[in-house]
Order: structure tokens, then C-alpha cells, then sequence
């Protein structure tokens, strides 16, 4: 077998489409979740907190003072960007969140498979039957 026909045979398979599937709309799923984190989430969150924006905290590890954290980038400071990372812990746990709800609904919707059902027990062998029928009698005499 060719290596390219190899290849096909392996990229054609289901479960590599439907990850490539899943891959594609896990992007554009996890575009969506970044925007509510940022966009919707993150302003309630920082105003319920006292206005603070979580995506400008950060550490300057320099000696040079800066205002803004874009400010502090541009001079190339060193910076521990704490607020971005709590955005991305806030931005996983909704995406986890999503995920468990999205797996408990496609779980409910599936159907429940009918049991397999029970094989038909093998004929009894010829010397079975004739020994059974030996001990019944013998049984029966006394």
C-alpha cells in the first residue's frame, strides 16, 4: 500500500473528521467565550470590585515607572501580567462550564440502545442428554 493511499485511508476515517470538525468549531467557540470574558463578564466583575479593569493589573519588574501597561510594553519592560491571567482562568472555567452543560444535553438527547439480545443456548451435546437421563433414573430407582 502507497503511502499516500495509506494517508487517505487514515485522514478519511470518521473520528479524524469529526475532530477536525470539533477543532474548527472549538476555535470559533472559544472566540465567542474570549469576547464574554472580556466584553461582558470581566467589566461586571471589575465594577462590582471597584472599576478595576483585570486585563491592565500587572507587576513591573523594572526600575522605570509606567502608567498604562501598554505603555510598560511598548518600553519592553519586564511585566508579570496577572490580570490577563486571571481573564484566562475566568475564560477557562466559562469554556469548562459550557462544555459540561453542552455533554449533559447531548447525553440526555441520545437514545438509549436496546439491549443485545440473548444468544440462543447451544444444542446439548448427544452424551450430555444420555448421561442426565442415566442420573435421573438412577434418582428415581431409590
Amino acid at each position: 500500500m502507497s503511502f499516500v493511499q495509506e494517508f487517505k485511508e487514515f485522514a478519511m476515517r470518521g473520528n479524524v473528521i469529526d475532530l477536525a470538525v470539533g477543532v474548527i468549531i472549538g476555535g470559533a467557540f472559544g472566540k465567542i467565550v474570549d469576547s464574554l470574558v472580556k466584553d461582558v463578564v470581566m467589566p461586571a466583575v471589575g465594577m462590582l470590585v471597584g472599576g478595576v479593569d483585570f486585563s491592565n493589573l500587572y507587576v513591573n519588574l523594572g526600575k522605570t515607572a509606567y502608567d498604562t501597561l501598554e505603555a510598560a510594553e511598548k518600553a519592553g519592560a519586564p511585566l508579570i501580567k496577572y490580570g490577563v491571567f486571571i481573564n484566562s482562568i475566568i475564560n477557562f472555567l466559562i469554556i469548562a462550564f459550557a462544555i459540561f452543560i453542552a455533554i449533559k444535553a447531548i447525553n440526555k438527547l441520545k437514545r438509549a440502545e436496546p439491549p443485545a439480545p440473548e444468544p440462543e443456548p447451544a444444542p446439548e451435546p448427544e452424551d450430555v442428554k444420555l448421561l442426565r437421563e442415566i442420573r435421573d433414573a438412577l434418582k428415581a430407582r431409590g
